[in-house]
């Protein structure tokens, strides 16, 4: 498999890794969009939130908790943002399930 993020989680390219256990890793991003930008990503490879399935519902969950937990370690708790894209139409640029956490700076509403 070809997948940037599976060669990150299995240590082939390195990253920044804030956070890591058996099923979620996170890492900064290369390419930040806010002064904080720390990307989640389940260690099962999924290629998207429309390909989960009811078995990925616990990771799925997990990430939630994850962003929390590092959000709180950050110091960014009150004011973060945590986000997927879904999809190439939606700006989903690696097919590997991930989240954003964005943090740092003021966001607009509507996002797009």
């Amino acid at each position: 498999m070809d997948c940037v993020f599976c060669k990150i989680i299995s240590g082939e390219i390195k990253s920044s890794i804030v956070y890591r256990d058996e099923d979620v890793v996170a890492f900064k991003d290369l390419n930040p969009q806010a002064p904080t930008h720390i990307l989640i990503v389940p260690v099962k490879h999924i290629d998207s939130l429309s390909n989960c399935l009811k078995e990925d519902e616990g990771v799925l969950g997990k990430i939630q908790l994850v962003a929390s937990k590092i959000a709180n370690d950050l110091c960014i708790s009150d004011a973060f943002r945590l986000v997927t894209n879904n999809g190439t139409k939606a700006g989903q640029t690696v097919k590997h399930l991930h989240y954003h956490l964005l943090a740092g700076r003021r966001f607009k509403w509507p996002p797009g």
